[in-house]
C-alpha cells in the first residue's frame, strides 16, 4: 500500500523482470527476474497489471487461451478450463473487449495462472469493479491462497486489504515505512484504515464480518 508514486507498481514490475533494480537485488522463486527469459519466468511468477487488457491481444477468448497454453507449455485446454471455472458462461468466440472490467480481469488472471506460478502479483485489481465483481475476486483469491499460491496485491483499496491481507507493507518514495500484520499496520495509519476501523477505534476490527463475529460471541 502507499500513495501514488510510492513505488508499488515499480516493485511488482521489478519482480517480473520488466525493470532492473537500480540498487540491491531481486530474487523470485530462486531466479533473477530481469536475467530470466519470459518463458521460464512465468513458471515462477505472474503479474496481472492495472489494465488487464495489456495481457490480452487475441480476437477471441478461445485464441487467448490457446496462446496461454502454448506459452506455458501446458496441455491444450488448460487455460480454457480455468476460464470456465472462474468465469462460467463465456463463449469461446467472445472478443475480450466485449467483456466487462471484471470479466477481463478474470480472463487475464486465468491466462497468468495457466503456467501455475507459485507467486501471483496483482496491481490495483479492484479498479473499475462493481461490488459483485469485487466479491467474486475475493473468493477467487482466497481459493488460490488456500491452494498454496503466494499473492501480493498493490492496492489503494483499504477494504480489500482489510478483508484479504495477512501482512501489509506501506511504501513511501520507494522506502518501507511500515510492515507487519494487517491489523497492526492499518489501525496505526488513519490514511490506510478501513471505515470499520475508523468508526470503531480503538478496537482493531477491520471488517463487518469481524464485528458480527464479535457480537455473536458476546451473546
Amino acid at each position: 500500500m502507499g500513495r501514488n508514486g510510492a513505488g508499488k507498481s515499480t516493485l511488482l514490475t521489478t519482480l517480473v523482470g520488466m525493470l532492473e533494480p537500480a540498487t540491491g537485488s531481486v530474487r523470485t522463486g530462486g531466479v533473477t527476474p530481469h536475467r530470466t527469459t519470459p518463458r521460464e519466468l512465468i513458471r515462477h511468477v505472474g503479474l496481472v497489471p492495472q489494465e488487464p487488457r495489456d495481457l490480452l491481444y487475441a480476437d477471441t477468448v478461445a485464441a487467448e487461451c490457446a496462446a496461454a497454453d502454448h506459452d506455458a507449455d501446458a496441455a491444450p485446454g488448460t487455460c480454457r478450463d480455468l476460464v470456465s471455472e472462474l468465469l462460467p458462461g463465456i463463449a469461446d468466440d467472445t472478443h475480450p473487449r466485449d467483456l466487462s472490467e471484471g470479466q477481463r480481469l478474470t480472463l487475464a488472471l486465468a491466462v497468468v495462472l495457466t503456467a501455475k506460478p507459485p507467486l501471483l502479483l496483482l496491481d490495483e485489481p479492484t479498479r473499475g469493479l462493481d461490488y459483485a465483481a469485487k466479491a467474486r475476486l475475493v473468493g477467487v483469491l482466497r481459493a488460490l491462497a488456500a491452494e498454496g499460491h503466494a499473492i501480493v496485491l498493490a492496492t489503494h483499496d483499504v477494504e480489500l486489504a482489510a478483508e484479504l491481507a495477512h501482512r501489509v507493507v506501506i511504501l513511501a518514495d520507494g522506502e518501507v515505512v511500515a510492515d507487519g500484520p494487517t491489523a497492526d499496520v492499518v489501525v496505526s495509519s488513519p490514511s490506510f484504515a478501513p471505515q470499520v476501523t475508523k468508526v470503531l477505534a480503538p478496537q482493531k476490527w477491520l471488517t463487518v464480518a469481524q464485528v458480527a463475529a464479535a457480537l455473536e460471541g458476546a451473546e
